[in-house]
């Protein structure tokens, strides 16, 4: 107490402490200080809390890294990591499209930029498949339906992805345009896409890729258009008759970690992916959550 005496004094004159209001105020400026610390600690702690499993974080920047050199959004990638944690599965809908969205924007910017994205054949896919999406979101579903619909998208993603090698289609190749059957395409994979949480991508490229819809790169182009016009309708889906919190902070950190990890990994030219082995490591991680999400809701 006499080294506290002697510090105000020299520092706010001999008489500071003998005048009462000032003394007052030194005193109100120090608890303020003590009650601000804690109750930051108190925000800290409680913000820890709302974020369980912080590893989650750097998976969904490294799938966002990796996929935006690849053309999709990630949605199969985040829903199986999701899985795994046995995350609320309503929730897990929500982030996997708002991360999709985030992803996949900067891309379908560039391929838009660049004229890569052919409109006319795009718009039969997207005109059935937003509807249906919107459908396929708003559905109540029970827990283990849902997770068995999961698991056996991403058992299909996982095949997909391994035998789609992403071959050059040359400009003779390529087929004539069918509105129904394209329609028809993007109407199954957007409402199958909506009620799973995905933007259907990981399903609509190699499907097209197989068709020799078009070029590689404007495939590529269709793809991202078509899961993020998905996505935003998956959300509008889900938000019709979502009744329940869920978890603000864990959406913000993961959206945060997604953005980070696409912005980079679009602009780091100098690192060169090797595609199909990115795509088929990406299919065995798939395939093994696929497989361990029906082992356990089966």
């Amino acid at each position: 107490m006499g080294l506290f005496l002697y510090c105000s004094k020299s520092l706010f004159g001999p008489n500071i402490l003998d005048d009462e209001p000032a003394a007052s105020t030194i005193a109100e400026s120090i608890k303020y200080k003590l009650n601000l610390r804690v109750s930051t600690s108190k925000v800290y702690t409680k913000f820890v809390k709302r974020m369980e499993h912080f590893e989650i974080i750097i998976f969904f920047f490294a799938i966002a890294f990796i996929y935006s050199s690849v053309g999709f959004g990630g949605g199969s990638s985040y829903l199986a990591i999701l899985a795994v944690y046995e995350l609320p599965f309503k929730e897990m809908r929500l982030i996997a499209l708002i991360c999709n969205i985030i992803v996949v924007t900067g891309g379908m910017i560039i391929f838009i930029k660049h004229k890569h994205i052919n409109w006319r054949k795009i718009l039969p896919l997207v005109l059935i498949s937003v509807p249906l999406a919107f459908l396929g979101a708003s559905l109540k579903l029970k827990q283990d339906t849902f997770f068995i619909l999961l698991g056996i998208s991403l058992i299909i993603a996982a095949i997909l992805l391994w035998i789609n090698t992403k071959r050059e289609i040359l400009n003779e190749e390529i087929q004539d345009s069918n509105i129904i059957k394209d329609g028809a395409i993007g109407g199954a994979i957007g409402f199958l896409s909506g009620m799973v949480g995905i933007g259907g991508g990981i399903f609509l490229s190699p499907l097209l890729n197989l068709m020799k819809w078009d070029t590689a790169k404007k495939i590529a182009a269709a793809a991202s258009v078509f899961i993020f016009v998905n996505s935003l309708s998956g959300i509008a889906g889900q938000l019709s008759n979502f009744n329940h919190q869920f978890n603000t902070t864990r959406i913000i950190l993961l959206s945060v970690a997604v953005l980070a990890g696409g912005q980079l990994g679009s602009r780091i030219s100098a690192i060169q992916f090797d595609h199909k082995i990115i795509k088929r490591m990406t299919a065995i991680l798939v395939l093994a959550a696929g497989i361990e999400v029906l082992v356990k809701h089966v």
